[in-house]
């Protein structure tokens, strides 16, 4: 059983969350979809722990990558505000990040994913220290290059977090959760989008179902006996590119995401830490109205947070490469990835998705965006099918209508 509404022409969304609600064990998920800026499908359902509590309307989820496409937006609105420019180097605004070689590293690579810094695992001797944010900021001011600034993609799985947040920081001299109240939630009136959850709203939280080593798993469901399965589930269209390169090789993948010991991705310190590549609290409906913005040119609700020009700048590829983290070709936009859709075409489609399942992204040709939050399943760094299952299925709607 769902609740919320669905207007009936986007049905088949409606149709594909309910087949993707577990049915035999604990776990909800909740999916809002905006067409030519108006909310046309916000429907929840199932249960929010493994106590089997139900979802409900102000649910947020835990949410992983998903996150970096938020914090990413940040950064697009203060360039846009004429705090900097992408070509700017980050030590610019950071001084202690210019540590090590990395003065010339620019605003634009290091949302491209080309800084070079994703080696969390040389750079922490335990997880329990991504708990601490000041203490992270200067970890990655500090950290070594793996290879020249510039010169490949590589996935900053978890990095991502401390080197896009520490910048805002610099830009704003205001805490991160500031700047995201600041330019986003007040401004958009989001009714649910934390990172770093504070203690009155955790009542809310939906919790993971799985939480046994969030990284270690997603190597283990990788590289299972030789086996692409899941892999095949989630990356569709680029499966045949992966295989036909071949000579894939684990150690950088493992140097980005593999955690030297487990970490609790439930715990109530983790939830209200700031570790802005992975633990955003989102629900649907607040990742789906943030990029209704984007997907209508920077305003949405008579409400201006990005100039057209901004936008515009978003949606074209930085990078066709392939990604050394994640081995296939990401398409990297300034913070974002292509919209992996499952058959159909998107080619200025753009968000992201994160691990677990969920994701969040805009199509500004179709005007569209969607998002998708949960608390089941444990899939890949690029999540599973669903969030690419249900994109494809706002897709087809969305042209069907038109």
């Amino acid at each position: 059983m769902l609740d919320g509404k669905v207007h009936p022409d986007y049905a088949d969304v409606a149709a594909c969350l309910i087949r993707q609600i577990p049915k035999n064990q604990q776990g909800g998920s909740a999916v809002c979809l905006y067409h030519e800026g108006r909310k046309v499908v916000d429907i929840w359902g199932g249960s929010k722990d493994k106590q089997g509590a139900p979802w409900t309307e102000d649910t947020t989820a835990p949410s992983f990558s998903t996150t970096k496409g938020v914090l990413s937006t940040l950064v697009h609105i203060l360039v846009d505000q004429g705090h900097a420019e992408f070509s700017d180097p980050i030590a610019k605004y950071w001084p202690e990040f210019a540590a090590h070689g990395k003065q010339d590293i620019t605003i634009q690579q290091a949302l491209s994913h080309q800084a070079g810094l994703y080696r969390l695992s040389e750079m922490i001797d335990s997880p329990q220290r991504m708990l601490d944010w000041e203490y992270m900021k200067q970890v990655i001011a500090d950290a070594k290059p793996a290879h020249e600034p510039g010169a490949r993609h590589g996935y900053h799985a978890l990095t991502y977090g401390w080197l896009i947040g520490g910048l805002i920081e610099a830009l704003t001299g205001k805490s991160l959760q500031c700047v995201l109240q600041d330019e986003l939630v007040d401004p958009l009136q989001l009714d649910g989008m934390f990172i770093g959850m504070p203690h009155n709203e955790l009542f809310r939280r939906a919790t993971l179902i799985q939480n046994d080593g969030v990284m270690k798993a997603a190597e283990t469901r990788i590289h299972r006996n030789g086996s692409w399965e899941d892999v095949r589930e989630t990356l569709g269209e680029w499966l045949d590119y992966l295989l036909e390169k071949g000579g894939i090789e684990l150690s950088e993948f493992r140097s980005a995401l593999r955690l030297n010991e487990d970490f609790d991705w439930n715990a109530e310190a983790t939830v209200r830490a700031v570790i802005p590549a992975a633990n955003g609290q989102f629900t649907a409906r607040s990742l789906a109205r943030m990029y209704a913005m984007l997907a209508n040119g920077g305003e949405l609700d008579g409400v201006r947070i990005l100039s057209e020009e901004a936008v515009q700048k978003i949606s074209s590829a930085r990078g066709t490469g392939r990604d050394k983290v994640l081995f296939v070709p990401m398409q990297w936009r300034l913070g974002y990835h292509k919209a992996f859709a499952l058959g159909v075409s998107a080619p200025s489609a753009f968000g992201h998705y994160g691990y677990g399942g969920s994701g969040a992204f805009c199509d500004p040709q179709r005007n569209l965006a969607l998002a998708l939050t949960l608390n089941s399943g444990v899939g890949t760094p690029l999540g599973d099918s669903r969030i690419p299952r249900m994109a494809r299925a706002a897709i087809k709607a969305v042209d069907r209508i038109s």
